[in-house]
């Protein structure tokens, strides 16, 4: 025991800090949307509160008079870590010895990426699943066309969107799919040097900051896949005010109709051309009886009432590439207990990356006569203010 503790104590930090760089590579997300770092360790379950800017009013100033001082509360957002991820590998003797020499074994680098794309899968299905603001077509990759005025032009719309919802000019990012990227590298604006106004494109395949964005490739672009299955369009059912603020209406379903809804799922309602919503409840297939009605829950609230025989329109399968502002959504990663467990074949350390922020901890344990190396992480993550972020749908 005491020779595996110090063949131990001399390579964890090693294979740990090698760690650490494969996660920053390859965990885009996490150093794109609002993140709470720390280490003070947690156990999974524990509650972060992540600090929210406060919005602030202008007044008049009225000289010579009494001044009355602002508190200004400064919001937050609890975000639950409640995931808890592993990696699991195994390391020869020449591993070892690699490590020891700075290069971080093949295995471990390939269990740092898989954790990274996990999380990163989990920011991004976070965020659009509580995005309602779309632009695109479904099923078209974006940014093909006549340059500008097609390639753009979903970009367009979702920028308008987000700037509407008054996304600041800072931190504001677009995340694409490799086919939206190979599109997007390829157009005039971003490719001729005249137009770009540098080479980037051209030498490094990369397009950078852009139109008030910076733009990121990321492999892990999800794809939404909506479990309606209307076979009719269904429509308003009984008529809601939008002076109610409501975020629910009763849809029809016609007699020949059967289908479903999933959180994540996108529409329009007739009446309601300017706003987009997003479906924040399942409503399973066996509720939906045929020719009855159901409760569509979605946010935003309505902005125009939903009249009766107002048709519901959802938008069908698609990838979901992102435009977004950093405060669109919180995460939060905690480092885990990295104490050595006496008598247990065990030995924990950990370590948080400044730049991506995530907290990542390696486990070493010996049992049946075999070593086992193990990454894990504890996040969470919730999306804050859904209105700064937009689905470029291809």
């Amino acid at each position: 025991m005491a020779e595996l503790s110090n063949t131990l104590t001399n390579v964890i930090p090693q294979i740990l800090a090698q760690g650490l760089m494969t996660l920053r590579e390859n965990a885009i997300m996490p150093r794109l949307v609002n993140t709470d770092l720390s280490a003070e360790a947690r156990v999974k379950g524990n509650t972060i509160d992540v600090p929210i800017a406060a919005e602030i009013t202008t007044r008049d100033v009225v000289p010579d008079q009494t001044a009355t001082n602002v508190t200004i509360t400064p919001d937050t957002v609890a975000v639950v870590l409640n995931q808890w991820k592993e990696a699991p590998f195994m390391l020869t003797d020449k591993d070892i010895g690699d490590a020891m020499s700075g290069i971080i074994p093949r295995q471990a680098e390939e269990a740092v990426k898989s954790l990274a794309n996990t999380i990163d899968s989990f920011i991004l299905a976070t965020l659009y699943k509580a995005t309602y603001w779309h632009a695109g077509t479904a099923g078209t990759t974006p940014f093909v066309g006549v340059a500008p005025t097609t390639t753009l032009a979903a970009f367009k719309s979702a920028r308008t969107k987000l700037i509407k919802s008054l996304a600041s000019g800072s931190n504001r990012h677009v995340v694409l799919d490799p086919d939206a990227e190979a599109n997007a590298l390829t157009m005039s604006p971003f490719i001729k040097a005249d137009e770009r106004g540098d080479q980037g494109a051209i030498i490094a395949g990369q397009i950078g900051r852009k139109l008030g964005f910076d733009w990121w490739l990321d492999q892990n672009i999800p794809t939404h896949t909506p479990t309606t299955v209307w076979s009719a369009t269904p429509f308003v059912a009984v008529a809601v005010s939008a002076t109610a603020l409501a975020t629910s209406i009763t849809i029809d379903i016609s007699s020949t109709n059967t289908g479903s809804v999933s959180i994540g799922d996108i529409f329009t309602i007739e009446n309601n051309s300017a706003q987009q919503f997003v479906a924040t409840a399942r409503i399973s297939t066996t509720v939906v009886a045929t020719g009855g009605t159901v409760t569509l829950a979605f946010q935003p609230p309505l902005t125009v009432k939903a009249s009766t025989t107002n048709a519901i329109t959802f938008v069908a399968t698609a990838v979901c590439n992102m435009l977004f502002q950093r405060d669109a959504m919180a995460f939060a990663s905690r480092p885990l207990l990295a104490t050595s467990q006496a008598g247990l074949g065990s030995v924990f350390q950990s370590a948080i990356d400044p730049v991506s922020g995530l907290a990542l901890r390696l486990e070493v344990s010996r049992q049946n006569k075999m070593t086992t190396y193990s990454f894990d992480a504890l996040y969470g993550g919730t999306a804050v203010r859904p209105q700064l972020s937009a689905r470029l749908l291809g």
